[in-house]
């Protein structure tokens, strides 16, 4: 079976998805390539859609929250009557894609990005991909705006059953809802112990393990948070990631230099072992992006979220906390009282770790596999 993952480069996540799901698809025998929808059609329109991103979710954040909120109600009316700027994008470049996609010949379409989708309801629409079979995967604790405009794409697979309602609201039919969850990395669904896991970390597991997380690039204040954590009083553990984000490491690296104190700090860059971390620890201090969120989930993990981008993650916000399964920082409630109400109210950190148990999918991407493989 030959299976083409598309996606869109706007963050991390995207991508993320869908080499867990082309990983998993491999192992058990398909043949998968990905392939960026905009890479194909113009790398303008490619760089702009990464980097308009990235520079109106950080430095336009009411604008942003603005247009999202007009798109999920159906927004474009406010704006114009026609078509929305993708779908004159997608109208102009369907058959310069219909040609790339002659070359792989897939069975099966995934796509990991609304934008995708878009794409290939349109060259549905135009009957050049009536017999494959398509999936959508959204990748958030929410339907995004358009999903409920790409009626051709056959399935579309969401983060929770919870969501279902949601869903049906926006006009898709349950028939066409996978509610298998959001593929991550199957490491995250591996039993590990956490005493194992403190083991391979150098980790006391007796001791109370915070892991701080600010998204692939690591826009988080840590240094800022770690002065509030440190000044508790209680001996910490902190797990505290940079990603890709060197002048943050350094300034993590001189913080820990200099703290005189009970806690422990452990400083790192972009890893590759976040399962273990997560395993080993109680809790994490994180955005909430829809992959971390989901990894946090598959292992069983407490979250304390900040700083959502509007729009998508401010939805995975609500999702979380409001069926118990996280809480949110801010200036009111800061991340020092936080903390330190959860650790000491040790049957919430109970209830909560039950609350996810009940709702994740930690095998959502073999679920979506066997789904798929399903078709051969």
């Amino acid at each position: 079976m030959r299976v083409l993952i598309l996606s869109v480069t706007a963050g991390f996540g995207h991508h993320a998805t869908g080499k867990a799901i082309g990983d998993m698809l491999l192992s058990k025998g398909a043949e998968v390539h990905t392939l960026d929808v905009y890479a194909y059609i113009s790398n303008l329109v490619k760089e702009t859609i990464d980097k308009g991103y990235l520079f109106s979710s950080q430095h336009m954040q009411t604008l942003y929250r603005l247009v999202y909120q007009l798109a999920e109600n159906g927004g474009a009316g406010y704006f114009s009557a026609g078509p929305g700027i993708i779908q004159i994008i997608n109208a102009l470049g369907a058959s310069k894609f219909a040609k790339v996609l002659v070359g792989y010949a897939p069975d099966v379409i995934i796509c990991t990005h609304v934008f995708a989708a878009q794409m290939i309801d349109e060259l549905k629409k135009r009957k050049k991909l009536s017999d494959i079979k398509t999936i959508g995967i959204v990748t958030d604790y929410t339907l995004h705006p358009y999903w409920e405009d790409v009626p051709r794409v056959q399935y579309i697979v969401t983060a929770s059953e919870l969501l279902t309602y949601r869903c049906v609201q926006r006009g898709i039919p349950e028939e066409r809802i996978l509610p298998f969850g959001i593929p991550v990395h199957p490491k995250f669904n591996q039993p590990l112990s956490r005493e194992d896991a403190a083991r391979q970390l150098g980790l006391d597991p007796a001791r109370p393990t915070i892991l701080l997380m600010g998204g692939s690039m690591g826009h988080a204040d840590h240094v800022k948070t770690l002065e509030k954590l440190t000044a508790i009083g209680l001996p910490f553990q902190l797990l505290v990631v940079c990603g890709n984000n060197k002048k943050m490491f350094l300034r993590v690296e001189q913080f820990t230099s200099r703290y005189e104190g009970v806690c422990t700090i452990l400083p790192f860059g972009f890893v590759h072992n976040v399962d273990v971390m997560m395993s080993a620890s109680d809790c994490i201090v994180s955005k909430p992006g829809g992959l971390t969120v989901s990894e946090a989930l598959a292992k069983n993990l407490p979250m304390l979220l900040a700083d959502p981008i509007p729009g998508h993650e401010e939805r995975n916000v609500d999702f979380l906390v409001n069926n118990g399964m996280a809480a949110l920082i801010t200036k009111h409630f800061p991340i020092d009282e936080a903390v330190y109400e959860l650790f000491r109210n040790p049957v919430r950190l109970q209830c909560v770790r039950q609350t996810i148990k009940a709702i994740a999918h930690p095998d959502a991407t073999e679920r979506l596999a066997d789904f798929v493989l399903q078709w051969r």
